[in-house]
């Protein structure tokens, strides 16, 4: 079984296994959910390679657990490996091609604790843009009959209230009873947004590995938890170096180089870590505004001052967060704690 590999295709309804050994596919066939659990516990653990897919990161930990030699593979590698049109069988066996290319990095699987910190930043995430959306459509309509929303009296609050108050304004009581009914959905959802931010702060709490990284600069809850999710995986050590998980998130200059000639390009816009590229972006950007309005107390400091003076607070911004990902990647490998270098007196 050493030299068996087993190659699975997860789908929403389905299970594809390819199983290749002896330098020829055994077999590829389809599996329900269950038959695959029972599967996996009735063969001698080898090499099993999933596609990094919904549901990928729970058969990774069953795997794992089980005694099998489990990893994960980027999607759009294998599709890039595929030769013939796209079937759960050809799917299955990209992904035993795909294992054997030299040098190919796989995708180091989340944990549990990982999983359920992730489930909660993606409740906030759908929250906060529905909240942002239902609030423009409120304003948007109120728009229509020319009320604005003016800080001065209250905003959208003051807005809503005085529609619903106001007897003269010919409004039908169907209008109303939507207005109240969406200004109810809208305070709910500010609720929610509430909740998940409180249960992310519990969650730090009990994660000592997590709560550390917020003595960084411009790292606050959001960003010590995408950090953690991106940089502390189960098998911690898929990226080499803090530069390669700096460059994974996109906080690092395209390399155009050919001919033996170095070129650098502007830092890339299409990654698939953009959210948590603006965030560490956007968050920097408020920790540098207000270290640039006092004397620095640190050499860190000092060095963002001048790199402001340099280059300005937005390419300070991208280098501050690529320093940040950098400096958490380090404390989450060696285990070690940040605590900024003091100017001398």
């Amino acid at each position: 079984m050493k030299n068996t590999r087993i190659g699975v295709d997860l789908a929403k309804d389905v299970i594809q296994v390819c199983i290749y050994a002896r330098n020829k596919v055994l077999s590829n066939t389809e599996m329900t959910y269950q038959a695959f659990a029972l599967w996996l516990i009735n063969t001698k653990p080898t090499t099993i390679i999933f596609e990094a897919c919904s549901t990928s990161n729970y058969w990774n930990q069953v795997a794992l657990s089980l005694g099998y030699d489990a990893k994960l593979i980027c999607p759009k590698f294998v599709s890039s490996i595929r030769k013939k049109q796209k079937t759960d069988a050809n799917d299955a066996l990209a992904i035993v091609q795909a294992s054997f290319v030299p040098d190919i990095t796989f995708i180091s699987g989340k944990s549990i604790e990982q999983q359920q910190l992730q489930s909660i930043m993606r409740l906030r995430d759908l929250a906060t843009k529905q909240k942002t959306a239902l609030s423009n459509q409120l304003g948007a309509l109120l728009l229509e009959f020319n009320i604005r929303c003016s800080p001065k009296l209250g905003g959208l609050r003051g807005a809503i209230e005085s529609v619903l108050e106001n007897a003269e304004n010919e409004f039908s009581w169907a209008l109303r009873a939507s207005l109240k009914a969406a200004w109810d959905h809208y305070l709910m959802i500010c609720q929610s947004v509430a909740t998940y931010d409180e249960s992310l702060i519990k969650a730090i709490n009990e994660h000592p590995e997590c709560k550390k990284l917020l003595k960084l600069e411009g790292v606050g809850v959001i960003n010590a938890v995408n950090l953690y999710i991106a940089l502390g995986c189960s098998e911690i050590g898929v990226f080499a170096k803090g530069k390669d998980a700096a460059a994974c998130i996109g906080l690092t200059p395209i390399q155009h180089s050919s001919g033996g000639k170095t070129k650098l390009g502007s830092v890339g816009k299409y990654v698939k870590n953009s959210i948590l590229r603006s965030q560490l972006v956007v968050g920097s950007m408020a920790a540098i505004r207000m270290i640039v309005k006092r004397d620095a107390k640190t050499k860190k400091e000092r060095w963002i001052q001048e790199l402001v003076s340099r280059r300005g607070i937005r390419c300070a911004a991208v280098a501050l967060a690529n320093k940040n990902v950098r400096t958490a990647y380090a404390m989450m490998t060696k285990g070690t704690d940040y605590k900024a270098e003091l100017l001398a007196v």
